[in-house]
């Protein structure tokens, strides 16, 4: 797993003179914060920094965090479990970079798509609406009944959890899956991946193998 932030979309010629488009993600180089292990919090875990901040703008326990790690503090931090022992594999202090993709061929991104905002249920979930004709009046966008769909019966009178209605659009957690990885360049700390990642350019994500490529 590697920490990046989504610089943008372009697009390359591959070998057969196709046009492909990619996104290009700067991933790392990402701090060592902390190694868990099974003993000391009863889980193997690694946590990861990435993109330093001011230290005025942190709190002091987070400031003494990072000085454990011997860094400044990190923008964006995040942990992954392990399934051996993490002291083997990492170092607190140690930088992870994109030479760790290097014998892949697919990766995963999670990211946060973009917020979209209050969308009715045309937009949000891709209702048809009502006829455009034939006596319809101020009511084509309108979801429909929800009342017999929605009862949740037994269990109090508001309606189900996940129910398709309007509301907050966007601005959550998505994974892709399986993007090719185009191309690395270790020297800019750089990964080029096939196809577009959740979120805006700027924004942050998590670069992981593939897991079922």
């Amino acid at each position: 797993m590697l920490l990046g932030k989504k610089v943008g979309m372009t697009q390359i010629y591959d070998e057969l003179g196709k046009l492909v488009p990619v996104t290009v993600i700067q991933a790392g180089p990402c701090v060592v914060m902390q190694v868990k292990t099974a003993e000391t919090d009863g889980y193997n875990a690694v946590q990861l920094g990435f993109d330093d901040v001011k230290p005025g703008r942190r709190k002091h326990p987070q400031i003494g965090h990072a000085k454990k790690a011997d860094t400044t503090p990190k923008k964006f931090i995040k942990e992954m479990r392990l399934a051996g022992a993490a002291e083997q594999q990492y170092e607190v202090g140690n930088s992870v970079t994109v030479s760790v993709f290097a014998e892949e061929e697919f990766v995963d991104v999670v990211g946060t798509s973009k917020g979209k905002g209050f969308a009715g249920v045309m937009k949000r979930h891709g209702f048809g609406g009502f006829p455009a004709s034939h006596g319809t009046e101020r009511k084509h966008r309108a979801p429909g009944s929800i009342s017999s769909f929605a009862s949740n019966a037994g269990h109090g009178g508001g309606p189900k959890r996940g129910k398709k209605m309007a509301g907050h659009m966007g601005n959550c957690r998505v994974t892709t899956k399986n993007h090719k990885l185009v191309d690395i360049d270790e020297e800019k700390n750089l990964l080029v991946v096939k196809g577009s990642v959740p979120g805006p350019a700027g924004g942050y994500c998590i670069v992981r193998s593939a897991k079922k490529a």
